[in-house]
């Protein structure tokens, strides 16, 4: 039985944590994401963001804009590098035809959840989601304190 090494890194590279916070998410894909070299090493030094990136579809294909990959100073020496390049997302036709589809359709949006590692890949958690309102943000927060105060009462009576 294996165990996982104390020192091993975890598979993530990017959260988009305020996208949990700004929409209610539909539906989840997983995409490929085509990177430069110097782009790959960069992330496995883990300086990559997606906070305000989108996923935009033209052409009957997906693309990642305002993603921030920093480039590395000893990796990318003889390529001029631009971190907030677009870069390509790798689907499916019928995942691509299902977007398509439902971003066409009002109130729909589709923006990246999360960058990682699947074996040596770099892959992009994708979702559809439509946008909260004011009243639904406090609901969520309502309903995240709520949960935070049971735990601290179930801690309290199990003691």
């Amino acid at each position: 039985m294996s165990k996982k090494k104390p020192g091993t890194p975890s598979s993530t590279i990017a959260l988009n944590k305020k996208a949990k916070h700004e929409y209610h998410i539909e539906d989840r894909f997983e995409a490929g994401l085509v990177l430069l070299g110097w782009e790959v090493k960069s992330l496995r030094a883990g300086k990559g963001q997606i906070t305000d990136a989108y996923v935009l579809l033209k052409d009957g294909e997906a693309f990642l804009l305002g993603s921030h990959i920093q480039p590395l100073t000893e990796a990318s020496t003889h390529v001029i590098a631009d971190p907030t390049r677009t870069r390509k997302l790798l689907l499916h036709a019928k995942e691509l035809s299902k977007l398509i589809g439902e971003t066409s359709q009002a109130g729909q949006t589709c923006v990246p959840l999360a960058l990682y590692w699947k074996n040596n890949k770099v892959k992009c958690e994708i979702a559809l989601v439509k946008g909260k309102k004011l009243f639904d943000k406090r609901a969520t927060e309502k309903e995240r304190d709520w949960d935070r105060q049971k735990q601290r009462i179930l801690r309290g009576a199990n003691t």
